[in-house]
């Protein structure tokens, strides 16, 4: 997730109005997403999101939140193109679900928050901060 946002981010001329108006499934919902009155928002949102996923699954601060975004992201990068119930590489399944699949998993494991720095800030004054500490 790191690589794909962070390529995004230092590329000042990307933008993800192409991906979405070539939308085949909910053409019309993701083709509001390129809109020029959307796409200010839009384009900074997705890459910063996925960057921002990705450091914090590097890090192992926030997982859980982390890694809900992440399913959500992969749920809505699932749908543009493919045609159901066929996908490129197989049916209805693909690399987007499974991802999303394991977004999920590591969200609900209690595990999710042992590791990674995430499991050391707990324990300092800054976990300590009721809504932070559960966050992070």
């Amino acid at each position: 997730m790191f690589f794909a946002g962070i390529e995004k981010v230092l590329d000042p001329s990307w933008s993800a109005k192409g991906f979405l108006l070539s939308a085949k499934t909910f053409p019309a919902f993701y083709a509001w997403f390129a809109e020029p009155m959307n796409t200010w928002w839009v384009d900074p949102l997705n890459s910063w999101g996925i960057t921002l996923v990705g450091v914090a699954l590097l890090l192992g601060i926030a997982v859980r939140p982390a890694c809900l975004a992440g399913a959500m992201l992969m749920i809505l990068y699932y749908f543009p193109h493919n045609v159901f119930p066929t996908v490129p590489h197989g049916f209805i399944v693909e690399e987007h679900i499974i991802y999303a699949a394991a977004f999920l998993l590591i969200a609900l494991l209690p595990s999710a928050q042992q590791f990674g720095l995430g499991s050391i800030i707990r324990k300092t004054f800054i976990g300590h901060i009721p809504f932070i500490g559960k966050f992070i």
